[in-house]
C-alpha cells in the first residue's frame, strides 16, 4: 500500500515498523494512511487507519485482511499509538 502510493517501503516485522520514524498523531488527529499501533507493554500489532475510525489489518501471519473499528473492545484496550510516516 505505502510503496504504491507514497514510494515506501514499510518493514516486514511489527518491531520494526514501531521503530520507524514518524510524526506521533494523537488518536482525534487520524489521517487515512496513518499506522496504528497495539499491544500490551509493547507494540505487537501494527494497522493502517482508513478513516470513520476504521483501520485495516492482517489479524495473524497469512490471514485475511480485515477492516475493524478502533472502539471495539480488544483494540480501544491495547491501543498504544499512532504515527504518521509519509
Amino acid at each position: 500500500v505505502y510503496a504504491e502510493a507514497a514510494g515506501l517501503r514499510l518493514p516486514r516485522t511489527t518491531r520494526e515498523i514501531a521503530e520507524m520514524r514518524g510524526q506521533k498523531v494523537a488518536r482525534d488527529r487520524l489521517r487515512s494512511g496513518d499506522l496504528v499501533l497495539f499491544g500490551d507493554r509493547r507494540v505487537n500489532h501494527v494497522g493502517i487507519y482508513v478513516g470513520e475510525g476504521r483501520f485495516v489489518h492482517a489479524p495473524s501471519s497469512g490471514g485475511t485482511v480485515r477492516l475493524d473499528h478502533l472502539d471495539g473492545h480488544y483494540w480501544r484496550d491495547h491501543w498504544i499509538a499512532a504515527k504518521r510516516i509519509w
